[in-house]
């Protein structure tokens, strides 16, 4: 009946996530927090991951809270981890799973920059070897490695039985499964930009979102078997302590002044007023951007191997092969 079809394209029925269960690395700052937020408010159990207790149990009390005076049903809870090794992976699983009989979401979102350069003056081999490569060091390059497109591995890989028993639970809905079982990776633009400056001028972290973001549809493939999805994000500038280091609010917000030189575009955001060689701050990416793209993922069970870019533009003007 028509009634029937209309029921269940409500936002009300494709977006309820009660019974959901993730888990986000990072989810406690930045990006990861939008995730969180989106997924806490319609309903889901949230673990986050990150590298102080303290700080995940301060924010999820902050959302926890403004939950329950809401009357949201969703809840965070934080465990301290250490994404980037394969025996922390394990001790992560194990944790949960004394918790929660499964994982509906794994969100691999953790992830940081360390090596950022300053572009040359000169147009010589002498200046361009000082500003890439004599104070480069190498643990940059490990450790960007290990947390941004390492660590997402180990961790695929340990949750695939908790994955594979959100799919036993038997959640399904007219159509098809209702929230397959899936790992979400948040890879960058910057996994694409051919343009090093909207990478924050790192290029350990350009090479560890290009990792992640082939790891995505190639992981993906290898999953195949399994019905467990991979799917990614590919944000561009949206602000996060990453961009903005030491800005956070008690909730969790950061912010760039107006006036700040961001040096990439923002099409969608941002009017054709060039400062010099850069361009002036209008406004990023916000928790509702994200939270949508969020939903989508979770909810759209014929999506997979695919990672959305949600840029604002970025790439339309700035050189890339996405």
């Amino acid at each position: 009946m028509a009634e029937a079809i209309l029921n269940q394209v409500h936002v009300s029925n494709l977006f309820d996530l009660h019974g959901v269960v993730a888990v986000v690395t990072g989810g406690g700052t930045g990006i990861g927090l939008m995730i969180t937020t989106t997924l806490v408010s319609n309903g889901a159990t949230v673990y986050i991951i990150g590298p102080q207790q303290t700080d995940l149990d301060r924010i999820a009390k902050v959302y926890n809270d403004a939950a329950k005076k809401t009357g949201k049903d969703g809840r965070i809870y934080g465990i301290e981890g250490d994404i980037r090794y394969k025996d922390e992976a394990i001790r992560l699983v194990d944790e949960i799973s004394k918790r929660s009989p499964y994982v509906t979401v794994l969100f691999n979102n953790a992830g940081i920059a360390d090596g950022i350069f300053t572009r040359p003056n000169e147009l010589t081999a002498k200046a361009f070897q000082e500003a890439y490569f004599n104070d480069l060091r190498p643990e940059s390059f490990d450790n960007v490695m290990r947390t941004n497109a390492i660590g997402p591995y180990w961790l695929t890989f340990a949750f695939l039985p908790l994955l594979e028993k959100w799919k036993e639970a038997g959640y399904t809905t007219t159509g098809g499964h209702k929230f397959v079982p899936q790992v979400i990776m948040t890879s960058s633009m910057n996994g694409w930009t051919k343009d090093n400056a909207t990478a924050g001028k790192c290029f350990p972290y350009q090479f560890s979102k290009s990792a992640i973001g082939h790891a995505t549809s190639t992981i993906a493939h290898e999953l195949l078997p399994l019905g467990i999805r991979v799917n990614g994000i590919a944000p561009g500038l949206f602000v996060t302590e990453m961009t903005a280091p030491g800005t956070a609010n008690e909730l969790g917000i950061s912010t760039i002044p107006k006036d700040t030189d961001v040096g990439l575009e923002v099409p969608c955001a941002q009017p054709k007023n060039h400062r010099g060689n850069g361009y002036q701050f209008v406004r990023s990416g916000s928790f509702t951007d994200m939270g949508a793209v969020v939903l989508c993922l979770v909810s759209n069970w014929f999506m997979n191997g695919e990672t959305v870019l949600i840029d604002g533009g970025t790439m339309l003007v700035h050189p890339n092969s996405f």
